[in-house]
């Protein structure tokens, strides 16, 4: 009777399924978590360009001016705001995360003057946003102008973030950011007012 009852035990299967499971478990939910994590911040990104296109064609059209005198004129903090309210789904502007949302509007004499690329500190490929040329000053009817938003999406899923991140740290820690970059130029319309 004892030999039956171990051949029994030998046979039964029933926990086999719960063991792959636990061993699988974790780089399955892991995967699953990075594809969400990429989704949202592929969706985050999107929204940003939509942000810029709607907020750049009322500069353009100029529905939006600065410094003219003129009732459409807004101030750099309500240009904010009115941006804000275009990517608040995704994009919280306020608190610690309105500190990781970087606007530079600005007007040139011709698109040849445009500054291209992504200015980074040291113009190091991952270095950190370097914000000392932004400004908001944008143009009048038929200047040259152009809108770049920079948002700093903080990456939570530790297996993606050293692929997605492309902000370094200072500290040789995990980089914690991936910068989204929104841009725009433009002439602006002959409105007249």
């Amino acid at each position: 009777m004892g030999s039956s009852a171990l051949a029994r035990l030998g046979r039964d299967e029933s926990g086999t399924s719960a063991i792959e499971f636990s061993i699988l478990a974790i780089p399955f939910f892991l995967m699953v978590f990075a594809i969400i994590e990429t989704f949202i911040a592929f969706g985050a990104e999107q929204l940003l360009n939509y942000g810029v296109d709607k907020i750049g064609r009322q500069l353009r059209t100029g529905e939006i001016t600065f410094n003219t005198g003129e009732l459409t004129d807004v101030t750099e903090d309500e240009f904010k705001l009115l941006f804000c309210e275009n990517v608040s789904l995704m994009i919280d502007c306020k608190g610690t995360y309105g500190t990781r949302l970087f606007l530079d509007v600005r007007s040139f004499d011709n698109f040849n003057d445009i500054p291209i690329g992504v200015p980074r500190v040291g113009n190091a490929k991952g270095g950190d946003l370097d914000t000392s040329d932004f400004d908001f000053a944008p143009g009048t009817a038929s200047s040259v102008n152009i809108m770049r938003a920079y948002f700093k999406w903080q990456v939570m899923t530790d297996l993606i973030r050293p692929y997605l991140s492309n902000i370094d740290t200072t500290d040789g820690s995990l980089p914690q950011y991936y910068l989204m970059v929104a841009t725009t130029a433009f002439r602006n319309e002959a409105y007249d007012r």
